[in-house]
């Protein structure tokens, strides 16, 4: 159990499919048996839930979800998971294995194996059945769902754990970023490194390529945001340092704002932050609500809201959504005995795929009321 969880509660029962109690209802503890198909349909009825902010604001929220637990996509800790399409899911984790998945159904489409180490990171090609896979094993891979299990691109140059993994808009190139401090970028097609960089101390957290541009951007333990022009693969803009590790980093479809992810504990740190990637490059509001590392943010389709609106994930069990200008905070779901959450990616315009160290994949649904309800509906 990583340092800074809260332990589960006792189990009731033994064996591979112990229940553990969540609230007033039963969940099945993850990991399950590989053959587990149930689709069992638990009821929570939850009444108010007080959830406590480093501010001192009491959110209060009722939740009553009917809930389905599918097959697992993993049968260790899930580490990523990106949206491949809108009935697809593609993730990564501890068993070393790339896995597509139907969300909407609850069944494995494929799973991919080579890597040797943990699944890091994973990147789609948009509007592609193409995707690539980082790991520990010090490489990147390239897979194709309606092709070989083998991967179709090898990518390896790496010192250390990949830990970033963007593939440029028109999907000609893909840029590579380690803890070994450098960043590399590679012609999709031949699998060759054209460019490398490296950064002293800059280990990387996480890459994300902004949309229509040829620009990445880039997170690091070292606290910044960096910019990088992919044309030379230079810096073009360093933001204000941060008080905290870098965790992550989002574009906005128009390539107009990011938003980043801050470590930290007890509420002290664990912010996202939206900055302006155009001309004055500011930052522009804050989030601030969890109490441990933010892992995961994400901008949500405006079809989803009447304002803009954003997503973090945290390791302190919690999602949230925020109006996107203003920083308030719209709703928040506790994904209670999930362990940490480590990724958070759009599905569709209702839907949300969360990943977590300890209950596999939750699908989260976004239900419009008074106000914006998240809720689980189903985990794999």
């Amino acid at each position: 159990m990583p340092a800074g969880s809260a332990p589960l509660l006792p189990p009731l029962a033994a064996g591979p499919s112990s229940l553990w109690r969540l609230g007033s209802g039963y969940l099945n503890s993850f990991p399950k048996d590989k053959h587990y198909k149930a689709l069992n349909t638990a009821v929570h009825q939850e009444g108010p839930i007080g959830l406590g902010r480093p501010d001192g604001i009491i959110e209060e929220r009722t939740q009553t979800n009917a809930f389905q637990e599918y097959s697992p996509a993993h049968v260790d800790t899930v580490s990523v998971v990106a949206a491949l399409n809108s009935d697809l899911c593609v993730s990564g984790g501890k068993d070393k294995t790339v896995v597509a998945y139907n969300w909407k159904t609850g069944n494995v489409v494929k799973r991919f194996k080579g890597h040797e180490r943990e699944v890091t990171k994973v990147s789609c090609v948009h509007k592609s059945d193409q995707f690539f896979s980082a790991s520990r094993d010090r490489t990147v891979m390239m897979w194709d769902l309606h092709g070989s299990v083998q991967p179709r691109q090898h990518f390896s140059g790496h010192a250390m754990v990949v830990t970033g993994v963007a593939v440029s808009p028109d999907s000609s190139q893909l840029c590579t970023g380690s803890r070994d401090n450098s960043l590399l970028l590679w012609d999709v097609g031949t699998g060759q490194c054209v460019e490398r960089a490296a950064v002293s101390r800059n280990l990387v957290t996480h890459l994300c390529w902004v949309p229509r541009e040829p620009y990445v951007l880039q997170t690091s333990e070292d606290k910044t945001i960096r910019l990088w022009d992919s044309r030379g693969l230079q810096v073009a803009h360093q933001f204000p340092t941060k008080q905290h590790i870098q965790t992550y980093c989002e574009a906005s479809e128009d390539g107009h704002m990011c938003i980043s992810c801050s470590s930290g504990f007890g509420g002290e740190g664990c912010e996202a932050t939206l900055w302006d990637l155009r001309q004055t490059r500011d930052r522009i509001c804050e989030y601030k609500g969890h109490f441990q590392t933010v892992a995961s943010c994400v901008f949500l389709p405006r079809a989803l809201a009447l304002m803009p609106v954003v997503a973090t994930s945290s390791h302190d069990c919690r999602v949230k959504i925020w109006n996107r200008d203003t920083g308030a905070c719209l709703s928040t779901l506790s994904l209670d005995g999930s362990g940490p959450l480590t990724s958070l990616a759009v599905g569709d315009t209702r839907s949300l795929l969360c990943a977590s160290f300890s209950r596999g994949i939750h699908l989260l649904r976004v239900d419009h009321g008074p106000g914006l309800e998240l809720r689980e509906v189903a985990a794999f």
